[in-house]
């Protein structure tokens, strides 16, 4: 005679089977987790020297009332080598498609993002250069934008300027940029 399985024995057996092939997976798994940790640590170790010498470097080549643009730079490197540390660990413990699907997304979301921030990235831009520019300075009397007056206050996406009549008025560091003439310096003897 044949003996029936009872409904309380396959339940059991599908329990048992689903366990046994949990703890196989989980036992193939720890290599790739393993590698993953070291992965990391190894990340860590590369990418935070990395970091305090792009902030070295920068605070070098930079003056110190331009720490705003350094602390940006460094943010920057940083997202960008975190980024990838985090593709390459998806990767690394076996999840490759998805690693190329976030990098695909990330790349989208990052031109979607530019493109809703470009006047944002463009004052950024012309900010710097501003910063940089050795004729534009805290103190110097300026036409630009249809405003004539002196400069108060620069930093990464606006400009100050105190108007002849008083008022303080607030410029797009993109507007600034596209013209401006320094009223200061024509006005110095020659040496």
């Amino acid at each position: 005679m044949l003996s029936q399985a009872t409904p309380e024995s396959a339940a059991d057996s599908a329990t048992r089977t689903a366990f046994v092939e949990f703890l196989d997976g989980l036992v193939g798994a720890i290599p790739h987790i393993l590698s993953g940790l070291v992965f990391l640590v190894g990340s860590y170790l590369v990418i935070k020297p990395a970091l305090t010498v792009t902030r070295f470097v920068l605070s070098r080549l930079l003056p110190a009332e331009q720490k705003l643009i350094v602390d940006l730079s460094v943010a920057v490197v940083g997202l960008f080598l975190w980024f990838g540390a985090a593709l390459a660990l998806l990767k690394i413990v076996g999840l490759g498609d998805i690693a190329a699907s976030l990098g695909t997304a990330a790349g989208f979301i990052g031109l979607g993002v530019a493109f809703a921030l470009k006047e944002m990235i463009a004052d950024t831009v012309a900010g710097v250069y501003l910063l940089r520019d050795s004729d534009f300075n805290h103190g110097d009397a300026v036409t630009t934008a249809s405003v004539t007056g002196t400069i108060v206050d620069i930093d990464l996406r606006k400009t100050r300027i105190r108007a002849d009549n008083g008022d303080l008025v607030v410029v797009a560091n993109r507007d600034v940029e596209k013209k401006w003439t320094n009223q200061t310096a024509s006005t110095k003897p020659a040496e």
